[in-house]
């Protein structure tokens, strides 16, 4: 990855952070190795006093290329920020250092034992003597490759959402607990023939924002891991994930089947914008596979898509049956299972070909990020990451930090929520203000027996209808003390919402009724609040009513 470069000398000496600091031009690469990163054919130790021997002073490492992590500019002066803010991945050509550190310095504790790490800079050469990646042994800053090894020591989702494309390696290169925010729009080419070399590709880059960036990848692997997906596309968000799949998996004049329940906006994109591309669409109910066989008999069907649970009703699929039925028929299967989460659901394992998920909810898990992924095999996601980077909806660094970060509880929250929502539904169910529970953990769930077969739990989300219309739900929901009055789900503050308000209000009721969405009501997203508390909240309004 090519970024900008700043120059430094080098000498064993203590790092002083007041010295002087300047950027300049990219200086003569040719003696380095074209590509990503060079090769790692051998594994030769360097010493500091070994790169001297071998003739490379403090002011010549032409043919040394150390790649310092983005937040490495924050180790740095005052002025050397200013004067390099953005250096991303940096490419360290020369660097300074002094042994007279500032009066109050930081470093001045660390000196002894920095003065002594600066000889132990290591690095691994490839066999023709070019310059490859090692690491700096003073707990600072590690130069060097990303191991990519699978996670095979891991063997519980728990573990796999904290360090999953992160703990072994990752394309960033730094020795911190976290991944570093890059922070760039596009990415620079140090020579016209290693730009050649990447569209020929012998070199590895994204080249634009839109295409790719490294901190967004952690977040990727991170997802594929959990999923067991061979890959994963990250987007701006769920919405974006589902209409370029759609619009990738199913061709002009083709024909896909869906259920009724879903989210409205999913359902507003294929009844109203693919038939605008000649796509037609079957609509079934969830649980009608002789339905989907049906579809699937009368139609070339390129593509099955549906939630599960499906919002708000929460309805299941059998996803392993409807998975062998498309199959047999030639048509791909692709669940979203935001839901679900991919803790209490595998998808993929169940014989889905995609799975994908809206991150805003319990992968990211803080309400405060916009984000979607899907996953699947490589061949497939490639598809779809091809119109992706035409049409844009790019997810942001900064939001697939909030990923990354999001997902290292996502196990602790998923656990607290599926056990408040289960708890939640069988008090709901009992209370006489309390028309009907919609819960596949509850047996009174029309697919009860499929979710204990596919699910691990149960999710966090429960809706119900109050004992009442229109006006006594909204006072029930306003009589709430805890949860906000709000759209999403999956956060750790409850969110509640009145879907006849919330998401068709510019409907009239008797075409709400079309889709089952009565005045009464309510889809209640249990955050990771004490159980206790949201009990006495949710039975305290509902004796308001």
């Amino acid at each position: 990855m090519a970024v900008s470069s700043c120059s430094f000398t080098l000498s064993p000496r203590v790092f002083n952070p007041y010295s002087s600091f300047e950027c300049r031009p990219d200086p003569d690469f040719s003696s380095a190795p074209i590509g990503d990163k060079p090769r790692l054919a051998s594994s030769r130790r360097v010493t500091a006093s070994s790169l001297y021997a071998g003739g490379i002073s403090g002011r010549g490492l032409s043919s040394l290329i150390f790649r310092f992590p983005p937040n490495f500019v924050r180790q740095l002066s005052i002025k050397a920020r200013r004067n390099c803010s953005n250096i991303g991945v940096a490419q360290i050509v020369a660097a300074s250092w002094s042994n007279d550190p500032a009066p109050d310095s930081p470093f001045l504790a660390a000196a002894a034992s920095a003065q002594a790490a600066a000889a132990a800079v290591t690095a691994t050469v490839t066999n023709d003597g070019a310059a490859v990646e090692g690491c700096i042994d003073n707990g600072s800053v590690q130069i060097g490759g990303s191991d990519n090894s699978t996670t095979t020591f891991l063997s519980s989702d728990g573990s796999i959402t904290v360090h999953a494309g992160e703990r072994l390696g990752r394309g960033i290169v730094t020795d911190a607990i976290t991944t570093p925010v890059v922070n760039t729009s596009a990415y620079f080419f140090k020579k016209t023939q290693e730009l050649i070399d990447f569209k020929e590709k012998r070199h590895q880059s994204f080249e634009y924002g839109r295409y790719g960036n490294p901190t967004t990848v952690v977040a990727e692997e991170k997802i594929s891991a959990l999923e067991g997906a061979e890959s994963t596309l990250t987007m701006a968000s769920g919405m974006s994930a589902s209409t370029v799949m759609l619009m990738t998996l199913v061709p002009a004049g083709g024909h896909m089947v869906t259920t009724t329940d879903c989210y409205r906006k999913t359902r507003m994109f294929i009844e109203n914008f693919l038939p605008k591309m000649g796509i037609s669409v079957t609509v079934i109910d969830p649980a009608d596979v002789d339905g989907l066989e049906a579809a699937l008999n009368k139609n070339k069907v390129s593509l099955f898509f549906t939630e599960s649970p499906t919002n708000p009703f929460l309805r299941c699929v059998d996803i392993e049956r409807v998975s062998k039925l498309c199959h047999s028929k030639g048509a791909l299967v692709c669940i979203d299972g935001t839901f679900a989460t991919p803790l209490n659901q595998k998808a993929l394992a169940l014989g889905a070909d995609l799975v994908l998920h809206s991150a805003t909810k319990f992968i990211g898990g803080h309400n405060d990020v916009l984000a979607g992924c899907i996953s699947g095999p490589e061949k497939l996601i490639t598809k779809i990451r091809t119109l992706h980077h035409i049409l844009g909806g790019t997810l942001n660094p900064n939001a697939a930090y909030l990923i990354i970060r999001g997902m290292k509880t996502l196990h602790l929250r998923v656990q607290q929520q599926n056990s408040t929502a289960l708890r939640m539904a069988e008090v709901l169910e009992a209370h006489p203000r309390v028309r009907r529970v919609y819960y596949p953990g509850l047996p009174s769930h029309p697919e009860h027996e499929i979710a204990k077969q596919q699910m691990t739990g149960f999710g966090g989300v429960v809706s119900f209808e109050v004992d009442g219309d229109l006006m006594t739900t909204k006072k029930f929901v306003d009589a709430l003390k805890i949860p906000y009055i709000a759209p999403s789900f999956g956060g750790c503050e409850s969110i509640v919402d009145q879907p006849a308000i919330m998401s068709y209000w510019d409907l009239s009721q008797a075409e709400r009724r079309k889709y089952g969405i009565e005045d009464n009501l309510v889809r209640f997203s249990f955050g990771v609040e004490d159980f206790e508390d949201l009990k006495a909240d949710v039975l305290q309004a509902l004796e308001t009513i």
